[in-house]
C-alpha cells in the first residue's frame, strides 16, 4: 500500500505504468467537470470512476481486495478513514468474485485518514476497506483508478 499526497506523485511513477498514467490522469484533469461515474482511459486496462457519496460507519464494513486491478484511490474533496492489513494468506469471509474482481475479508486493520489531495493505491496484498466516516458521515468526492496487473 502506498499513502500520499498528490505534490509527491513522481515518486510513484516508476511502481507500474498503469500507476504512472492514473497520477498523471488526476493531476492533469478538472474533477469539478468531469461527470460522476465510469470512465475508460485505456478501456478496461485502465479506468477511473468518479464518485461522490456519504462515508460510512465502521460497523458492519468488511474489508475487500482484488487480484485483476490495483487500485488508485484519489480524495478529490472530502476527507475519509480507510481500514488496511496485508494478506498474509488469510481466509476471505465472501470468495472471490471473478466478474467483479473482489473478495471480502473480516480481519484485525490498522486506519489511516485520507484528505483531499491524497491518494492510496492499493495492490492485490493489500486488504482495504474505504468510504469509512471519521465521526459523521460527510460527503466525499473520489476518484478511484482500477489499474489492471496483466
Amino acid at each position: 500500500m502506498i499513502l500520499d499526497k498528490i505534490e509527491n506523485a513522481n515518486l510513484y511513477r516508476g511502481v507500474h505504468p498503469g500507476i504512472a498514467k492514473a497520477l498523471d490522469y488526476i493531476t492533469s484533469v478538472d474533477f469539478a467537470n468531469l461527470p460522476m461515474g465510469k470512465h475508460e482511459i485505456e478501456g478496461e486496462a485502465l479506468f477511473v470512476i468518479l464518485k461522490e457519496n456519504p462515508t460510512n460507519p465502521i460497523a458492519d464494513q468488511l474489508l475487500e481486495s482484488h487480484l485483476k486491478y490495483i487500485d488508485v484511490q484519489y480524495v478529490v474533496q472530502g476527507i475519509e478513514k480507510m481500514g488496511v492489513t496485508i494478506n498474509a494468506g488469510q481466509k476471505p469471509k465472501k470468495a472471490y468474485d471473478d466478474t467483479d474482481d473482489y473478495m471480502l475479508f473480516e480481519e484485525p486493520y490498522d486506519i489511516i485518514t485520507v484528505k483531499a489531495g491524497m491518494f492510496a493505491i492499493f495492490f492485490p496484498d493489500d486488504i482495504h476497506m474505504p468510504d469509512l466516516t471519521t465521526g459523521e458521515p460527510s460527503l466525499v468526492k473520489k476518484a478511484v483508478f482500477k489499474v489492471r496487473i496483466q
